[in-house]
């Protein structure tokens, strides 16, 4: 049955605001990282949080028009409803919506080609190509077992190293360790996803990670990317102040409730899981980039 929703409303909850922290923590990191080698520049660092968050939005709309295109918004759908398949924004009116984000995205990435040099048109063409590549396309990513890569990779990796490079004109073994620790937070996020829609996605020929190695995998999965992390940035840890370690604390706390509601919650309750996950993902970005301005700062 279709809700009534305004327009507005409608474009809104398409955009999925509640995962946009996914896209501005690397961004975040990136930054402060810049800060940290005192390299930090605020406006390019603008228009790497401006590229990051419309390529995300653009990537919300494409999902949600592929999926209706593909099936795979049904009637039982567990997860948030979406704007086509509810019938508040047409198909075509949807994958319009998804060119102009990816436009304002390249015109964004365009500008920051002054404070860097032109291979940053590669970095951007990626983005563009997996923005729709997840999920169109004869070989949708995200049909095939390769969504868990792009986020590793597109929330993690190439945002916070490039954010870090636009600022600083180098790359650093920091801020890649960093960016692998943020990037399997944020597959996390993908993971409570699919772990939710097991069996809709196996019905509708969506071969997620889960859909391949099954639920148990998935919880595997997840507590060892939040292991991971937290390994990764041991060795900060071991000579952080004691508000760092305190806050992670309670960061590790917040995890471990999380990890503890995706074993023992089903279907519809698991989007409370998928929010939390997601601001565990946000906190840990901040905590770092707090940590890293501080130390810059001359503060600690």
């Amino acid at each position: 049955m279709e809700h009534k929703k305004s327009i507005v409303g409608a474009w809104v909850e398409a955009a999925r605001p509640k995962t946009l922290p996914a896209s501005v923590s690397p961004v975040l990191l990136g930054s402060a990282l810049a800060y940290y080698d005192g390299s930090f520049d605020v406006l390019p660092a603008i228009l790497c949080l401006l590229v990051a968050l419309f390529a995300q939005i653009a990537s919300n709309f494409a999902n949600d028009y592929f999926d209706f295109k593909k099936g795979a918004d049904r009637e039982d759908r567990l997860g948030p409803e979406r704007a086509v398949a509810q019938g508040w924004i047409s198909p075509k009116a949807m994958l319009a919506g998804t060119f102009v984000m990816l436009g304002l995205a390249c015109l964004f990435g365009l500008m920051l080609i002054f404070f860097a040099d032109w291979r940053l048109l590669l970095v951007g063409v990626a983005i563009a190509v997996c923005v729709l590549a997840y999920s169109a396309g004869p070989f949708p990513l995200a049909y095939n077992g390769l969504g868990d890569v792009c986020v590793l990779l597109f929330y993690g990796i190439i945002p916070v190293c490039f954010t870090y490079y636009i600022q600083t004109l180098s790359f650093s073994l920091l801020s890649f360790l960093l960016s692998v620790a943020l990037g399997l937070l944020s597959v996390n996020i993908l993971v409570v996803n699919n772990y939710r829609d097991y069996e809709q996605d196996k019905a509708a020929r969506k071969r997620t990670t889960i859909v391949l190695f099954g639920r148990r995998f998935g919880r595997v999965f997840y507590i060892l990317n939040e292991c991971m992390a937290f390994i990764l940035i041991l060795p900060l840890l071991l000579d952080a102040p004691w508000w760092a370690l305190f806050l992670f604390g309670i960061l590790f706390a917040l995890c471990f409730y999380t990890t503890r509601e995706l074993f023992i919650l089903e279907g519809k309750a698991l989007n409370r899981t998928l929010g939390h996950t997601a601001r565990n993902v946000f906190f840990f970005a901040l905590i770092l980039s707090v940590l890293f301005v501080s130390i810059g700062s001359g503060v600690y």
